[in-house]
């Protein structure tokens, strides 16, 4: 890999069967969604943006035949994808992406340490604002796998940023601002722990924990598990109160817990969420 140093959280990547219910899911739970992204590939995605950079991107099939000559031609991205919902359906979390400087490096790395999975992936996408004004993002993504159909990781070079205002994109009404940790279950726990050490750069305690430089991942023994699965998210909100309020006047169904409002996976929202208090 590049750097000895602890990876950072990048974005997370959320399949659903349909955009428009996560557009209608996300937005109930009060999240701003980005306007709807296109990839080379056949993909779409409707984001959510943090202002420390993360995100969270919820992914539908948007053309099938495109999808599906992207799956033909071996892009690592589209037979992930297409892997995880054929195994597990199309709603979930499917990958954690950590943010580097260097997806060449990462991809000789993971090949030199048997975690590979797949040959790089190389694009470019039309990237909108809140206002509809558009530049060109590019990316270039090196994937790691433990083997298992469930979950995997990439790490992403943004190669070209777009010069686009995205503030307004930042601020949710349930006043999240960045995302503190990912839950994952396994059946050998201890074993998908130190996959996803490795991959992180990061060291795990002995409750298999990994400390990544702007959040946690966390696993937890499930023996009734077939393979390692990401099953919950929790974001920090500024105001419970608030966020409970918002939640009631939207239908949203939710349970009350010590400092945190957990709410359970549905259509458009693929793993438990939670909302967890944060100063």
């Amino acid at each position: 890999m590049t750097e000895n140093t602890v990876r950072a959280l990048d974005h997370l990547v959320l399949p659903t069967a349909n955009l428009d219910v996560a557009r209608k899911r996300l937005g109930a739970l009060g999240f701003t969604v980005a306007p709807q992204g296109v990839h080379p590939f056949g993909t779409t995605n409707a984001c959510v943006y943090f202002a420390d950079g993360t995100f969270l991107e919820p992914l539908a099939i948007g053309d099938r035949d495109t999808v599906k000559s992207a799956a033909v031609t071996g892009n690592s991205f589209i037979l992930r994808d297409r892997l995880f919902r054929g195994t597990y359906g199309d709603e979930g979390l499917s990958a954690v992406v950590f943010a580097t400087k260097d997806a060449e490096a990462d991809h000789a790395a993971f090949v030199d340490t048997g975690i590979s999975a797949g040959p790089m992936v190389e694009f470019s996408r039309p990237s909108l604002d809140a206002a509809g004004r558009a530049d060109v993002a590019s990316f270039r993504l090196a994937f790691a796998s433990d083997g298992s159909p469930g979950a995997f990781l990439f790490t992403c070079e943004r190669r070209k940023v777009p010069a686009i205002d995205r503030s307004t994109l930042e601020g949710h009404a349930n006043g999240a601002t960045r995302i503190t940790q990912i839950d994952a279950v396994a059946p050998d726990a201890e074993a998908f722990a130190r996959f996803l050490s490795k991959a992180a750069n990061a060291s795990v305690t002995a409750a298999r924990k990994i400390a990544l430089a702007n959040g946690m991942l966390d696993v937890s023994e499930a023996s009734q598990a077939a393979d390692p699965r990401f099953t919950a998210v929790t974001f920090g909100i500024r105001d419970l109160a608030a966020a409970s309020a918002l939640f009631n006047a939207n239908g949203i169904d939710y349970e009350t817990r010590e400092n945190a409002l957990r709410v359970p996976a549905t259509a458009g929202q693929g793993v438990d969420f939670i909302f967890e208090e944060t100063r």
